[in-house]
């Protein structure tokens, strides 16, 4: 079996919380007084094309929030949504101590939209860590479909036998798992070091493989 080269990282649910889930959603709701299955039905019918970049997020805020006049502006709301991410500091601290040991490709593959993304990579230092990004909201490409597993692999040159998916979804690991990438699912982000070191991947050594 080929050994491990490229580490592809889901954002949400891995190296930080989601950015804009369910969960998200219906604390909005209360905030800011909205009518939750109105909410969810809107998100629904947009939310495709607003995390594979098609929409921006103001489009998305006026087709999903701001049908009506609002007794909180716009930034308002974006505030609340940036205060939605918080960080799985043991996770990250791990990728960081990865990229380190220079021995593996270390790339994000996620489904988010652009501004959000951007974002989040900002704030919480992932921007520092990692070698290549390829979330939906800028390639066009969501998880599970096909396409967004084949442009990583394409664009940083691995193979799928060589390459591990971190993720916390068990349709996107199967997908990945079609076309031969190894998998990990991530069900507790303390424990990250853990389940990589039962696959022989530490932090530590090597040189510099990104070239």
């Amino acid at each position: 079996m080929a050994e491990i080269s490229l580490l592809l990282w889901d954002v949400g649910g891995v190296l930080l919380s989601d950015g804009w889930d369910r969960a998200s959603r219906e604390r909005a709701a209360g905030r800011f007084g909205l009518d939750l299955p109105e909410l969810e039905q809107r998100h629904a019918a947009v939310a495709r094309e607003f995390e594979s970049g098609q929409l921006t997020l103001e489009e998305y805020l006026q087709t999903v929030v701001f049908t009506e006049p609002r007794s909180f502006s716009p930034e308002d709301f974006i505030a609340f949504l940036h205060d939605e991410s918080k960080p799985h500091p043991e996770a990250i601290a791990l990728a960081r101590r990865l990229r380190a040991g220079g021995r593996y490709v270390l790339a994000t593959l996620n489904n988010e939209s652009r501004e959000l993304n951007r974002y989040r990579l900002q704030t919480f230092g992932l921007k520092e860590i990692f070698h290549a990004f390829f979330s939906s909201g800028e390639t066009g490409r969501l998880k599970p479909d096909r396409g967004a597993y084949e442009l990583a692999l394409n664009l940083t040159q691995r193979d799928p036998e060589e390459s591990l998916l971190l993720d916390d979804r068990e349709e996107n690991l199967r997908a990945a798992e079609r076309l031969g990438l190894r998998t990990l699912k991530v069900e507790d982000p303390r424990r990250l070091a853990e389940s990589l070191g039962r696959l022989g991947i530490h932090a530590g050594g090597g040189g510099e493989p990104w070239n």
